[in-house]
């Protein structure tokens, strides 16, 4: 089957499907979706691999998510990943990267050094990234970063507040690959930035249903813009409160369509094109 659509970022590998996995597939495969499933650790690396060994349509993205990064599991885990780094159906790597928003200020240093490792690796592999960058929330009146109920004091003036800035910071100084910035939630300014080194960025359902995005959408070029689903969350208008999984990413294009004032079809097509190019699929 001819493939219209794709999901470049879910998990399709997580437990979430253990019940009823093929069928999902199977869904996704009848609306003409492609599927990108995304590790976010050894073992889910795995299983995203051997997916992508069953089916023709689906491919894999290995690595340690950065809210995983614990020093010990970190250090053991990255050279499982190493090794499976170099499959073929291994299209990327990730998802790597920074979150400020779910990690205390002392986990910060070992999430870089661990997205370090992560460049260095595709840079030898020859594949690009799929990076998890999450900014600190902030409470605007005092400067205070609310972490899931810790606190902590960060310098707003400062390049370490903003994860998008220091994540490019780090691609200009060490990247000789491509970065796809998936589940993008920055400013214009940070989708500029990404764009200019040569970089992409990729949109869920929340733009079904959250209007923050729209100016973003509408002021990038499209062939820097991707379609993700980030199932099993965040699921798109109409399903809103389900199960995210990858046929729904169809909501997900005609939304970036409509905002733009194009035609579905076109963006669909560009949308995959640049999917195809990014990850060399095949």
């Amino acid at each position: 089957m001819q493939l219209k659509y794709i999901d470049i970022h879910g998990h399709i590998n997580f437990p979430e499907y253990d019940s009823d996995r093929e069928e999902v597939i199977k869904r996704a495969h009848d609306a003409g979706v492609g599927i990108v499933t995304v590790g976010t650790g050894l073992e889910s690396s795995r299983k995203a691999i051997e997916l992508a060994e069953t089916h023709e349509n689906i491919w894999a993205i290995v690595g340690i998510h950065p809210i995983d990064t614990h020093a010990v599991v970190a250090v053991s885990e990255f050279e499982g990943i190493k090794e499976l780094a170099r499959h073929p159906k291994v299209v990327a790597i990730g998802e790597c990267g920074l979150d400020y928003f779910h990690s205390k200020p002392e986990d910060i240093p070992l999430q870089k050094e661990l997205f370090e490792k992560h460049i260095a690796l595709a840079n030898e592999v020859g594949k690009p990234l799929m990076l998890h960058v999450r900014n600190a929330k902030t409470n605007s009146k005092d400067g205070v970063v609310s972490n899931f109920g810790m606190e902590a004091v960060y310098d707003s003036n400062s390049p370490t507040y903003n994860a998008y800035q220091e994540a490019i910071a780090i691609l200009k100084k060490s990247a000789k690959v491509r970065a796809n910035f998936h589940f993008f939630a920055g400013t214009l300014q940070d989708a500029r930035d990404i764009i200019e080194i040569g970089n992409t960025m990729s949109f869920t359902g929340v733009l079904t249903f959250a209007r923050n995005y729209d100016e973003i959408i509408k002021n990038v070029s499209l062939t820097h813009i991707m379609s993700e689903t980030d199932c099993p969350f965040v699921s798109p208008a109409p399903y809103r409160g389900k199960r995210n999984e990858p046929s729904y990413v169809v909501e997900v294009v005609k939304k970036i369509a409509e905002i733009r004032g194009e035609s579905v079809d076109m963006v669909a097509k560009q949308l995959f094109e640049n999917a195809r190019m990014v990850f060399s699929l095949g």
